[in-house]
């Protein structure tokens, strides 16, 4: 069965946003604000229902779209998030306050790279989300997986990057680099000695990870 047919009928079966979710979901495709895809983002979603962790770190805020959902379906959880983007960081604000999340979601505004020593006051956690530049995956990894409890989640999204980790020819050399550094990090992540590792194609493609 053709992928793109497949992946059209799954997303057809996702309820549409309203309100707040509709609003940013129109405002990321107009800005070209990059957004988690509905079927990941539902994978995304059920995977932490069924961990019900009480504490998780995002790692790319982005506008806050994806640090509210799991806001709205986790109301127990307390997430704290970062994003370098001062603009972003601006609009996430906005957006969370106007949720009424201030208290269940803490921004941190700040490069990932170096931004570990403002989010280990928050930790353990019980579930560490990895969408931010993709090229610095493994080094996000790295950097913050401590922090997460032995058993934790380690999701990471866009790990198949519309498909083209599985392509032998890429044209452009940009994307090209880009690729085989996103392909670098899931046979890596895969062998890690210290995780438990499955990608699962929902979505652009979400590695789930448990540590051992």
């Amino acid at each position: 069965m053709d992928t793109e047919r497949l992946q059209a009928y799954i997303s057809s079966l996702i309820n549409k946003s309203s309100g707040l979710f509709a609003e940013m979901e129109a405002f990321a495709a107009e800005n070209g604000v990059p957004i988690m895809e509905p079927a990941g983002m539902e994978a995304l979603l059920q995977i932490l229902r069924i961990q019900e962790p009480k504490a998780i770190l995002e790692v790319g805020t982005a506008i806050g779209y994806s640090a509210l959902r799991m806001a709205e379906a986790l109301p127990a959880a307390q997430i704290v998030t970062i994003e370098r983007d001062e603009d972003r960081c601006r609009l996430a604000a906005s957006y969370i306050g106007r949720a009424g999340k201030d208290e269940q979601v803490t921004l941190i505004a700040g490069d990932a790279l170096e931004a570990a020593e403002q989010a280990v006051n928050h930790a353990p956690f019980d579930a560490l989300f990895i969408d931010a530049a993709k090229g610095q995956y493994q080094k996000f990894f790295e950097i913050y997986e401590p922090l997460l409890k032995q058993g934790g989640v380690v999701m990471t999204d866009n790990v198949l990057f519309k498909g083209l980790v599985a392509e032998t020819e890429i044209e452009n050399k940009r994307t090209r680099r880009l690729v085989n550094k996103i392909d670098a990090f899931n046979r890596w992540l895969v062998s890690h000695p210290g995780y438990d590792t499955i990608i699962i194609p929902a979505g652009d493609g979400i590695a789930v990870s448990r540590k051992r």
